[in-house]
């Protein structure tokens, strides 16, 4: 079991990282929130890591933080919610929000999230209500702070495809993801632009 990487991060393109470690370059998938946090290419980082074992293939993912690590363990527990949908909710609504959510019941919330209907919606108040409650928040794990000093300039028109892409691997529809965008500055970090169109998108944590 792959439990952590420490290396150079090598490339940045939600949902994926690709970071080398002495040599050998592990591809990774990652939520938005791990995304936003990490450092550029070229730059060390330790992410913490989950090993999911299929037929066809071992795919890697990849978090910034352990409790994130936890809550997506916590997430693909639940019947009908995969790794790439856990992804997806990690990506589309702040940890401390989605506690909030199913403290709450808030199920219309929920749904607002890509690939979450309203049974799913259902499905992760009953399951995790009870998990949840014991959990803190208090630890915000978007912090506008982690895009502050990124010194990357990139090209207007890369960026949007470059975001346009990442949101539609989170679930939503090509003519979604275009509305989502609108009006928002690409000339961020793509990571920046992503989350910008996921707080539109989600209408709450903010």
């Amino acid at each position: 079991m792959i439990g952590r990487l420490y290396g150079t991060i090598l490339e940045k393109r939600p949902p994926l990282v690709v970071i080398d470690v002495h040599g050998i370059g592990y591809e990774l998938e990652a939520s938005m929130t791990t995304l936003i946090h990490m450092p550029e290419p070229g730059q060390m980082a330790l992410l913490y890591t989950h090993l999911a074992v299929r037929e066809d293939a071992h795919l890697l993912y990849g978090f910034f933080h352990e409790e994130e690590r936890q809550l997506f363990r916590e997430l693909i527990r639940i019947s009908g919610v995969g790794p790439r949908l856990a992804l997806a909710i990690l990506s589309g609504m702040e940890k401390d929000v989605l506690i909030r959510c199913v403290m709450d019941e808030d199920s219309k919330a929920l749904t607002r999230l890509p690939g979450v209907g309203k049974k799913t919606a259902d499905r992760l108040i009953i399951e995790l209500r009870d998990r949840l409650s014991k959990w803190t928040t208090t630890h915000d794990l978007y912090s506008d702070d982690a895009t502050a000093n990124s010194t990357a300039t990139p090209v207007r028109q890369d960026n949007y495809a470059d975001s346009e892409s990442a949101l539609v691997a989170l679930g939503y529809k090509p003519t979604e993801a275009a509305k989502m965008l609108a009006d928002i500055d690409t000339e961020q970090p793509t990571e920046a632009v992503i989350k910008a169109a996921l707080t539109r998108k989600m209408g709450v944590g903010r």
